[in-house]
């Protein structure tokens, strides 16, 4: 059976799974779901043991630390799977709720109501996490899901995903309802994105090459999840001392994370004060900088180390302890440079004048626009959605965090006492 042929046939199970899932109660899938969490946390010293596999072929390969990293399986990750598999079991279930509802002239009462998408197909990259994250958002919302990882994490994804399916079936519902694509070939990516006729709609979830190679090819809706080149702006009325701290959080957290701090702006008022201090305090934890003629030519003075940036520099989402720095004349320069170079992620603002955060705010077009706060706060838990299967950078259907609410559409129901149009 060739590729095509293999992932046409996972892509209609899916497709003849999902009706039978949508009419599921919320008390069943929840019961679902806490069956896989316990699942994913009995398995977790086999499942260490299978991603070695995949993290002794990223050192092999050349693979940076910080992508190594964003790889690994622990224990604790490996609860943090799991709880958060649980937590989701434990939000409010969106498919159902009616949203709105009116009664026309006619006699007529008509109800906006939520319901699944259908089947989803999600391709994406190298954390393993994510096979866990995306069935249990899709499943709670009552959505078939085709999972296509990387070759990065194939043994890991594979590992977790016959976990989830055991789980699935063991708890009554067909296995169909989590599909997954073993091969990890370009030519396994492109077959599901010619499902249309089973697949209602896909979600990138990785960098930007990847985003564009699914919207480039794709024959269904998209809701691009990809992508973070995120900026802080650093205005001249910001408090010094906080704002250092907020900075290497950004940064150096976890810097292979699409929401990570890849690009920081500094009014030019402050900033032979402020960038000796801010940028020693990171390239003395091991971040690289890359600087704009003007920065660097104040870190050199101050004899902080750094290189000059290249102009791609200032689009690059580099994913690692590196750091590019500009200096600008003001708010309006920051917004500019910013909606010329972001991917419509996470931006923000550290700032202590209201008139220049509101113009801030109303001017940078991102998902998600911050005020005094890191970028890395860009993530469903933090927003209180439970995991997400990504980050919509775009704006239509959904923009920012993808919980269970942007997983739903709406249909009407229309009721009437045996009604005909007049």
């Amino acid at each position: 059976m060739s590729v095509t042929e293999q992932v046409e046939r996972i892509c209609k199970a899916a497709h003849n799974a999902q009706y039978a899932l949508a009419g599921a109660s919320a008390e069943r899938k929840n019961a679902m779901l806490r069956a896989v969490a316990s699942a994913i946390r009995g398995a977790s010293a086999d499942l260490i043991e299978i991603n070695k596999k995949d993290v002794e072929a990223a050192k092999a390969s050349g693979m940076s630390y910080a992508m190594t990293d964003r790889l690994t399986l622990t224990p604790e990750r490996i609860e943090v799977m799991a709880e958060g598999v649980a937590q989701v079991a434990e939000l409010p279930d969106p498919v159902g709720e009616v949203t709105a509802d009116w009664t026309v002239p006619s006699g007529l009462h008509i109800k906006k109501v939520r319901v699944p998408l259908g089947v989803i197909g999600v391709i994406y990259e190298s954390r393993p996490n994510v096979t866990a994250d995306v069935a249990a958002l899709c499943l709670k919302s009552g959505n078939c899901v085709v999972l296509r990882g990387g070759k990065d994490a194939i043994n890991s994804n594979r590992a977790i995903h016959n976990i989830i399916v055991k789980a699935v079936e063991e708890s009554g519902f067909c296995p169909d309802c989590v599909g997954f694509i073993d091969d990890t070939s370009r030519e396994g990516s492109l077959a599901l994105l010619k499902q249309g006729g089973y697949v209602d709609v896909v979600i990138p979830r990785g960098g930007d090459g990847l985003k564009h190679f699914v919207l480039d090819n794709a024959v269904m809706p998209v809701i691009a999840s990809a992508g973070g080149v995120c900026h802080l702006f650093v205005e001249k009325t910001a408090d010094k001392a906080k704002s250092i701290p907020v900075i290497e959080n950004a940064k150096m957290q976890r810097p292979s994370t699409c929401n990570a701090l890849e690009q920081l702006l500094v009014q030019r008022d402050i900033a032979r004060e402020f960038l000796p201090e801010c940028i020693k305090n990171l390239t003395d934890k091991g971040c690289r900088i890359t600087a704009c003629r003007e920065a660097k030519a104040i870190l050199d003075n101050a004899g902080v180390p750094c290189a000059l940036a290249a102009e791609e520099d200032f689009k690059k989402e580099h994913g690692d302890y590196e750091l590019t720095v500009r200096v600008v004349k003001d708010t309006d320069e920051a917004i500019c440079i910013i909606n010329a170079n972001n991917t419509s992620h996470s931006d923000g603002i550290l700032s202590e004048d209201k008139e220049q955060i509101e113009k801030f705010v109303k001017g940078v077009d991102a998902a998600c626009v911050y005020v005094n706060a890191s970028t890395r706060f860009t993530d469903g838990f933090q927003f209180g959605f439970g995991a997400e299967i990504g980050i919509s950078t775009q704006k239509l259907h959904a923009r920012g965090p993808l919980g269970l609410t942007q997983l739903t559409s709406e249909k009407y129901v229309a009721d009437g006492d045996y009604l005909s149009r007049k």
